[in-house]
């Protein structure tokens, strides 16, 4: 157990050491204000304050851990190795920086708090991210930096084992529209024909009657393929269905549609089933609620998880409504244009309410990237090098790999071709060496 001395305990300050210490580390951790406490403690200790009592590893602690609600914070991030880091330290600190403080910065989504420019969905954009502008997103800095502290610690413990954590994967499946042609009902059928030859997209009218007449799979259908990889592998994916009313935003399958249900229920007999959250539901509780109870009603148990339509968060309110419900993991915290670690690290949290300074029940899944990133890169070898340089950055702190691929990003249409690799790239990565 890693004993840590501090002159006031809080909930920034707990939090923060457990997600480094006891998520990361895998090591127990608990707190102490009493020196005398600290010296008797025979086993891995820090001191966290603002002096060090002699000359134990210590880190120097930045006021925000102590602090409550927001403030104008003075951020400025300097290089440390290959990595970055922000809120330094005095020379006698262990480390340059408080890792703690800017762990918590990064987890707590200090900046999405505050004033931003937003996009046409009102979604916090990764350009406006600290990580983005100086040149960090792509890493796991939290993780990183938690690896730095143990080996800082191992030198001072040297007969202290640390435990070993493995490097895994949470494949994530999106599935925001089930069919493509399918079971839309005759209204948005028979518009969808007549736009097709309107527009002059003849192979698509042709697609679109050979899938209806039967005599071809529907392009999105693709469930098939995706539950014959579940079985060929131990990880369990987790697929997220879009059962909310049609709008502008969302037009998948009606959920009343019986072969929309049977759907589900085949997927959730190989995968886990989460719910994806509609636009619309996202500021609306009552219809949220009915999501989660139709949900539930045609898997046959508790809703576990979830994701929001379009990627969306609403800081605090989104998570907020989460807990109410009693949803106990989110798979929505990343960016949907860029890849990499948009709260800095690739283990899983939990959320942190700001505004009433407590850790919540909920834990945030951060995703790494989304297919759609990837459409960026012409060539499928361009697609691959981005995927595999991403996939090493967490394996290299032994973390969780979490992408996001949509359900037809695993069909024959040629914008998607070479997505089937890439998600088998991200299967083979845990038997790699």
């Amino acid at each position: 157990m890693l004993l840590v001395y501090t002159h006031k305990i809080t909930p920034r300050l707990t939090y923060a050491f457990k997600h480094v210490v006891l998520r990361i580390l895998n090591v127990p951790v608990s707190f102490t204000t009493k020196i005398e406490e600290f010296i008797a403690h025979d086993s891995v200790k820090i001191s966290y304050t603002k002096t060090p009592l002699s000359s134990e590893l210590f880190i120097r602690s930045h006021e925000l851990l102590f602090e409550q609600g927001l403030s104008d914070l003075d951020i400025n991030v300097q290089d440390w190795g290959t990595t970055k880091c922000f809120f330094s330290t005095s020379e006698k600190s262990s480390l340059p920086f408080d890792i703690f403080a800017a762990t918590f910065y990064l987890l707590s989504r200090y900046e999405e708090y505050l004033p931003q420019v937003k996009d046409e969905y009102g979604r916090f954009l990764a350009t406006e991210s600290l990580a983005f502008k100086e040149g960090f997103l792509h890493q796991p800095v939290v993780d990183i930096w938690a690896y730095k502290f143990k080996n800082a610690l191992q030198r001072q413990f040297p007969d202290f084992e640390f435990p070993v954590r493995k490097y895994n994967i949470q494949p994530v499946i999106d599935v925001p529209m089930a069919y493509y042609f399918k079971e839309k009902g005759l209204l948005r059928t028979f518009g969808g024909a007549l736009n097709d030859l309107f527009t002059l997209k003849l192979k698509q009218f042709y697609q679109r009657f050979q899938s209806l007449a039967g005599f071809k799979r529907d392009p999105y259908d693709t469930f098939k393929w995706i539950v014959t990889k579940q079985k060929q592998t131990p990880n369990k994916f987790i697929v997220f269905f879009l059962i909310g009313e049609y709008s502008t935003y969302d037009k998948n399958i009606n959920i009343n549609k019986k072969r929309f249900v049977s759907l589900i229920k085949y997927v959730g007999d190989y995968c886990k089933v989460g719910l994806k959250v509609s636009f619309l539901a996202l500021d609306d509780m009552e219809m949220l609620k009915k999501e989660k109870r139709t949900m539930e009603a045609t898997t046959n148990y508790p809703l576990e998880a979830s994701r929001n339509s379009f990627s969306k968060l609403n800081l605090p309110e989104t998570y907020r409504n989460l807990i109410e419900l009693e949803v106990k993991q989110d798979f929505t915290m990343g960016y949907i244009n860029y890849m990499g670690f948009r709260a800095g690290t690739c283990t899983p949290f939990q959320f942190y309410d700001l505004d009433f300074e407590i850790q919540t029940p909920l834990q945030i899944n951060p995703f790494n990237c989304v297919d759609f990133a990837f459409l960026k890169r012409q060539s499928l070898l361009d697609k691959k090098q981005d995927l595999q340089r991403l996939i090493q950055e967490v394996k290299n702190v032994d973390g969780t790999f979490i992408p996001v691929f949509h359900n037809y990003a695993f069909s024959d249409l040629e914008r998607w071709n070479g997505f089937r690799e890439l998600f088998k790239m991200v299967l083979e990565s845990v038997d790699e060496d």
